[in-house]
């Protein structure tokens, strides 16, 4: 059973500088002007560890954005919405609870499996719960497709309304025949983003991959880091 919660994260501001070398004389004082030893001191503190990797939601964020309004300040600029340097944006972030757990039965026996240590589940819907109970479980190999290589891992499946299982990659990589799909390379049928739209397509209720090092190409230490960052 996996249960999650939706938390509004509060507003971020993000700056972007655009700065464009075409030789002209007028621009080129200005160019000049902005040296590494004038950006390396800001860079240095923007990256400390002090600024918590400047995430959302985090007093890493506050420090960041005090710190933009500073310089701001200290270069004569002038607010540019309102008497304010920020803008509002309004963001969702999308948890696990801490004791979310996947239970698998079969045959009367059970398993279940530790979020983050074996599973990582999330939902790109902005919900207040996502309970997944009671879901029968179908194998779909690698949840593709694919007309142009012959290939349909559904076919003769039904997943509607189930919890599709499938293998990380393409079929290309397992065999390594560059005759099929691109081979050692993977396609875009390898990538999570196609996995998850095709089970969506084919009414799938929830989706599944089996993660494995070689064939994803990470170990199970990236798909754990998504566990704070999902989605």
């Amino acid at each position: 059973m996996m249960n999650l919660k939706k938390i509004a994260l509060l507003p971020f501001a993000a700056v972007l500088f655009s700065v464009c070398v075409d030789g002209d004389a007028e621009i080129r004082p200005a160019l000049e002007s902005i040296t590494s030893e004038d950006l390396g001191p800001l860079i240095a503190t923007l990256a400390s560890d002090a600024f918590e990797g400047r995430s959302p939601s985090s007093a890493g964020e506050e420090l960041t954005l005090e710190f933009l309004r500073s310089q701001f300040e200290n270069l004569g600029l002038q607010p540019g919405n309102g008497e304010s340097f920020l803008q509002d944006v309004p963001l969702v972030k999308i948890t696990a609870k801490p004791t979310a757990h996947l239970t698998v039965t079969t045959s009367g026996s059970s398993r279940r499996y530790i979020y983050g240590l074996d599973v990582v589940a999330g939902t790109r819907r902005v919900v207040p719960d996502i309970d997944l109970s009671n879901s029968d479980m179908v194998f779909v190999g690698y949840g593709i497709v694919a007309p142009e290589y012959e290939w349909d891992d559904y076919a003769g499946l039904d997943a509607n309304g189930k919890t599709v299982v499938m293998l990380v990659n393409d079929p290309g990589f397992a065999t390594q025949d560059p005759e099929l799909f691109h081979g050692n390379s993977m396609t875009y049928y390898g990538r999570w983003t196609y996995k998850f739209e095709e089970a969506a397509r084919q009414g799938a209720e929830a989706v599944f991959i089996v993660h494995e090092t070689d064939a994803a190409g990470y170990g199970w230490n990236v798909v754990g880091y998504q566990s704070e960052l999902w989605p």
